[in-house]
């Protein structure tokens, strides 16, 4: 077999002719060609005529052996009709990329599993390059329209540097995948999201769940108004946590130096905690509590009642009974309950929709956290684009597998 054909298998490259190569101190370099006749254009792939003013050009490819690959081609100009002046299209690469497509799908493979610091030093390129290479992979192997079929969405929020830098990322509940991501939160943000999803498929949206952003919630409203909105449990029980907290705090001040004010030390964890997780000293705490300080206890039971509303199964029922709590909140002669009745009551619809649907926003903030992960192993992101190239590199179902060109080689079992 000549080496030029057994550099074709190992290529393994569609529409690409070996014409030679060449050994040098740097690695393995291949002469290649596309086996097409007519140039086509590399922007819009339209045939153009005869090229014409070549330029030898190189693109790295994965390693042989542990030797470094270069394809090169003398590379021609052509003059489209719709594009203008432009290379031609080479069929192992990407218009304007210096990497071969299987070199690249390795990169975003590898950035899908560990930082981009690792994938720099392992493929010997440059960092920034490795971010530039995962939006080519995200554009090129992405879902084509990740906001069809959308009826059950999550909108949260993301910080992702200091100083209130935030992004705007909408989950699909079905498919468990991000779907859309924006800079900043903020009403204008999330109508620009509504914008490209377009009246007919927002009109086809049953349940958008989403936080207590007053931005958020406006805009929803707004651009999808045949969808209910569903407040996430999780947001609204905090409030509760949030005021129990404030109430034990104001108690500990008033109190301080006295029996009573001994009494509330050390009791944060037995009041926050579900009463089925209290450990036999913590009851003992509970029970002091219940017996020296009645403000206390009372916020203990209005934040334990409210939980006890979002646990229900029936929503008219829980429509009863919320209303019977924000009664009791708002002559409870505390403070920060009497606000969190104030909150309770402008979200009431919503809160109630979540008794009905049982749906929140735990699938958002689990992809929350992947996201924090991957800002975290990346050490920050300077450019938000970056990062949401890295979003819908790993959480929008993109799945990218090892290149083998030999798919039908059965592993080494040893």
């Amino acid at each position: 077999m000549r080496a030029t054909s057994l550099l074709r298998l190992l290529l393994d490259l569609k529409q690409t002719k070996v014409t030679g190569f060449e050994l040098t101190p740097s690695g393995l370099e291949i002469d290649v060609a596309p086996t097409t006749r007519r140039p086509r254009c590399g922007c819009c792939g339209g045939k153009c005529s005869a090229g014409y003013d070549a330029r030898r050009r190189r693109w790295r490819h994965l390693d042989f052996a542990g030797m470094t690959v270069e394809l090169r081609y003398a590379i021609r100009r052509v003059d489209c009709r719709r594009c203008g002046v432009t290379t031609e299209m080479v069929p192992w690469a990407e218009h304007a990329s210096w990497f071969t497509r299987d070199f690249e799908d390795m990169v975003a493979l590898l950035a899908q599993k560990t930082d981009k610091t690792f994938v720099h030093h392992m493929m010997g390129i440059a960092w920034q390059t490795v971010g530039n290479i995962i939006q080519r992979v995200v554009a090129r192997k992405g879902p084509t329209d990740l906001l069809d079929d959308l009826t059950h969405i999550g909108i949260d929020e993301l910080s992702y540097k200091k100083h209130h830098h935030y992004l705007t990322i909408v989950t699909d509940h079905v498919r468990g995948r991000v779907v859309w991501v924006g800079i900043r939160r903020s009403a204008d943000t999330l109508r620009q999201f509504f914008d490209d999803l377009g009246e007919e498929r927002a009109a086809r949206l049953h349940v958008v769940s989403i936080d207590m952003l007053a931005g958020y919630i406006e805009a929803a409203r707004e651009r999808a108004p045949n969808a209910a909105i569903v407040f996430d449990r999780f947001h609204v029980q905090r409030l509760a946590h949030d005021a129990l907290d404030r109430v034990r705090r104001d108690q500990a001040r008033e109190l301080h130096g006295t029996e009573e004010g001994k009494a509330i030390k050390k009791t944060r964890w037995a009041l926050q905690k579900n009463p089925w997780n209290l450990t036999l000293a913590e009851h003992g705490k509970l029970a002091s509590v219940q017996t020296t300080n009645r403000p206390l206890y009372r916020a203990y039971l209005l934040k334990e009642t409210l939980c006890a509303v979002l646990d229900r199964r029936q929503p008219n029922v829980a429509r009863d009974k919320l209303e019977d709590w924000i009664r009791w909140a708002q002559r409870s002669q505390l403070e920060p309950f009497q606000k969190l009745a104030k909150t309770v009551q402008r979200h009431f619809e919503g809160i109630v929709a979540y008794v009905r649907t049982k749906l929140s926003n735990g699938r958002s903030e689990g992809i929350n956290s992947k996201v924090r992960v991957i800002t975290k192993r990346s050490y920050g992101f300077h450019d938000p684009r970056s990062l949401i190239a890295m979003i819908f590199l790993c959480c929008s179902g993109l799945t990218l597998l090892p290149v083998r060109h030999f798919p039908n080689v059965r592993p080494y079992p040893g």
